[in-house]
């Protein structure tokens, strides 16, 4: 039996994993880099062990450092969760030398499907060699890893060998594996995936299908199970696809086989992840199992075969949605900063039937060493329509007080007819992006903070005789638009024009408008202000009108690392809108920083390695 599990990952995953450990009596271990030495995963574990660095590859995908933690704690297992390890062949082989067990599958079976190149051969498929116009669009795609990194999609075909280039470039930084392979691009198809589960006496299930068809960067922002609208015959199919291929290697533990469903209904294999997935949860929901649990069951030798239900019915619909910290208006830019409050439910009481998994707790930095997802929320319910609505409900009621984050993108993608009558695809946020990122603040967010402010202040100053002067507040919401606003103060309290102010705190502001009340609960960080699911920034009453950088500035959109300058990039080139001039890497992903206009570059500030902080002068282009 085993007694202490080593997680070898961060974050969310690891907290989850632990969660179940708890539950059946195992104790924990945690790894974290210096960056995670206070993160939440490390402090709730049994034990935590260093891994001296910050960047990945110094830390998460050391896998001797990892087996050497787990020896040194007494661990008998390692889960390597998703990401990072978790599809590596050698690193399994280094567990098991080690004497402790793995909770995953394989070697061989990872070796046979992690790589995407040899997987796609063992289902009798072969990537595209020498592409041609007549190829187009393809995608680029890293053999190894997962999560979106390393792939690009080409539609020109002069942009192939900067695209290779640039996947390469990502796919080492991310997995430490720089093979890529060109495929097929399906528009308008549908990412539809089927988890399995396999024991070592010989049973395979195949745990219903899930949609994870919105997509932002090919990584998945929404998922659900059952996928909806698919017919029964190509469940059938997709189904008998997923454990023909676990039987084919011999597979065992978790699994996720994937596909993407074209317009025509027909079904075109991806990839098999050797590992559980981010959106595990919804399959859990709607099966009622724990797959962390049956993983260790599997590892232990145990077998799958339960006599009142094998395999496990699905009931119900589940819906998970990726909290991250990035703002999607603005490229998708990640976030960074301090998570002061997340909670989801009324004054922090989730909802039953509502699940919040997040690796973060009340206070914690962001780092920007990882990946940006701050959370995910999942629900069940006994349809897809109330799933969708609950879901929705939860996160416009969130209390999520820190960076910007894409809750707003999440509640109306939930609420978009497109979802709700589930005919979306991959090309979801492709179409309806500028729509659903629309600036939509509340009118009377800056009022409320206003009032909130003022309170406690004198009503009255030297002249009581005279009516008050009215007193104006600025914001900026975090969209970048600014906000003016204004109130008095008069014997009977604070005013606005239009609005009745019915009750004002520092905390809480009840205002009257036309005959409705509503409540505006208020809470203030150094320098911002959270009014409901408004997020303000106070200004200067003046704006000061000295220009801060010379006009062509480009400035480093998030703190992150140059990975590469473009060639050419040199000052006194010269340049063309959109030109790439260097990439920056942030929370796992390389940001392009293009040229803002056609001319030359009169100035680069920055060096392939140098760390850069949110606002520093890249180069300016004139």
């Amino acid at each position: 039996m085993i007694t202490s599990v080593l997680v070898a990952n961060r974050g969310e995953i690891a907290c989850r994993i632990f969660r179940t450990c708890r539950e059946l009596g195992v104790r924990t271990v945690a790894v974290y880099s210096d960056a995670d030495e206070n993160a939440l995963h490390a402090r709730v574990a049994d034990a935590a062990v260093r891994l001296p660095g910050t960047a990945s590859a110094d830390t998460y995908l050391r896998g001797e450092l990892i087996v050497r933690a787990a020896l040194a704690a007494g661990a008998d297992a390692v889960h390597p969760g998703y990401g990072f390890l978790s599809e590596n062949a050698g690193f399994a082989r280094a567990v098991i030398d080690a004497g402790l067990v793995w909770i995953g599958p394989p070697p061989a079976a990872i070796e046979a499907m992690a790589s995407k190149t040899r997987a796609k051969q063992l289902m009798g498929l072969k990537p595209l060699t020498g592409v041609t116009e007549a190829d187009l669009p393809v995608l680029v795609k890293a053999a190894a890893g997962g999560g979106g990194r390393g792939m690009r999609v080409v539609r020109e075909l002069a942009e192939m060998e900067g695209e290779l280039e640039a996947a390469r470039a990502e796919a080492q930084s991310a997995f430490g594996d720089g093979e890529v392979f060109v495929e097929s691009y399906v528009e308008g198809g549908r990412h539809i995936e089927v988890q399995v589960l396999a024991d070592t006496h010989g049973t395979v299930w195949a745990l219903g299908t899930r949609d994870c068809s919105l997509q932002r960067r090919h990584q998945k922002v929404i998922e659900e199970s059952p996928a909806p609208g698919i017919p029964a015959t190509l469940v059938a199919e997709l189904h008998e696809l997923a454990v023909r291929a676990a039987r084919a290697v011999d597979y065992t533990g978790a699994g996720t086989v994937e596909f993407l469903v074209g317009e025509d209904g027909k079904a075109h294999f991806l990839e098999m992840n050797t590992r559980l997935q981010v959106e595990h949860p919804v399959t859990e929901a709607v099966f009622g199992i724990d797959l962390v649990a049956l993983q260790i069951r599997v590892a232990e030798g145990g077998a799958l075969e339960d006599p009142e239900d094998d395999p496990p019915r699905a009931r119900g619909h589940a819906i998970e949605a990726r909290l991250y910290a990035e703002n999607p208006a603005d490229s998708w830019t990640p976030q960074t900063g301090t998570l002061h409050r997340l909670a989801v439910g009324v004054a922090g009481v989730q909802a039953e039937n509502i699940r919040l998994d997040t690796g973060y707790a009340d206070g914690d930095p962001i780092p920007v060493h990882y990946d940006p997802m701050l959370a995910k929320v999942v629900v069940h319910a006994p349809t897809r329509a109330e799933a969708i609505r609950k879901l929705a409900g939860a996160l416009e009621r969130a209390t999520i007080h820190g960076p910007i984050t894409n809750r707003d993108l999440l509640v109306r993608s939930l609420r978009h007819e497109e979802f709700t009558t589930a005919r979306m695809n991959t090309g979801f946020y492709d179409r309806h992006l500028p729509s659903l990122t629309e600036p939509a603040p509340d009118p009377y967010a800056p009022l409320a903070a206003a009032l909130a402010d003022a309170h406690g202040r004198s009503r009255f100053g030297g002249w009581r005789n005279l009516p008050a002067q009215p007193q104006v507040k600025r914001y900026a919401t975090a969209d970048g638009e600014e906000h003016e606003t204004a109130y008095r103060h008069t014997r009977e309290g604070l005013t606005a024009d239009g609005v009745q102010v019915v009750h004002t705190d520092a905390s809480l502001v009840v205002l009257e408008v036309a005959g409705v009340r509503r409540k505006f609960d208020v809470t203030r960080y150094a320098d911002r202000i959270h009014v409901n699911a408004t997020t303000l920034t106070p200004l200067p009453r003046f704006p000061d009108a000295t220009a801060q950088h010379a006009p062509g500035s480009l400035l480093a959109p998030m703190p992150g690392t140059v990975v590469r300058v473009a060639e050419g990039a040199t000052v006194g080139a010269p340049v063309r809108a959109g030109e790439p001039l260097l990439w920056l890497e942030a929370m796992k992903m390389e940001h392009k920083i293009a040229a803002p206009t056609t001319g030359t570059l009169t100035a680069l500030h920055v060096v392939t390695g140098q760390q850069v902080e949110v606002g520093t002068l890249l180069a300016v282009v004139l």
